[in-house]
């Protein structure tokens, strides 16, 4: 299994690896050795608490590790007039007529609140590809579906304004 990811998904994310490794790690650690100095571990909140960072911490870094080494770098390409990878759009739900702006982005840097889908999301694979006046239909399970008209596209690119999702 891999990761469909772009070019600055994985600069990003060997970034925050060295950070992780090179930076926060040692201070993490130092973080530990100082508070279990403090005394009785059993009633040592600060331990505790400094071991669960660095925990966090550890646990980020084999996450990065994981996504580098396994993942399938994919061009950010698509027809002028086609949705393609963070690309804004706007559709219109046909039930509603309620209209959104959306970005449609990698898994690795969605944020549902901002408006950034993934393309892995049964929206963003039913987007992806499609043109102005389209009407889509997105199917999320057997219970849930639903229809958007493609409004609007304005052609985006891959650049560093978007931030990598957290832990």
């Amino acid at each position: 299994m891999y990761n469909e990811l772009t070019t600055v998904d994985i600069k990003k994310m060997k970034d925050e690896l060295f950070h992780r490794t090179n930076e926060l790690r040692p201070k993490l650690s130092d973080d530990v050795k100082e508070a279990r100095s403090l005394g009785d571990l059993s009633e040592n909140a600060e331990y505790r608490s400094a071991r669960r960072a660095f925990g966090r911490n550890e646990s980020r870094i084999r996450f990065l590790h994981k996504m580098i080494n396994t993942a399938k770098i994919i061009e950010v390409k698509s027809a002028p007039d086609e949705v393609g990878l963070f690309d804004n759009i706007t559709v219109e739900y046909d039930d509603t007529g309620d209209i959104e702006e959306l970005m449609i982005s990698t898994t690795t840097r969605l944020d549902l609140g901002k408006g950034i889908i993934s393309k892995e999301s049964p929206f963003g694979k039913a987007v992806l590809g499609k043109k102005v006046g389209d009407k889509v239909h997105v199917k999320v399970s057997e219970d849930f579906e639903y229809n958007v008209i493609i409004k609007s596209i304005i052609k985006g690119h891959d650049d560093d304004s978007i931030p990598l999702n957290g832990y």
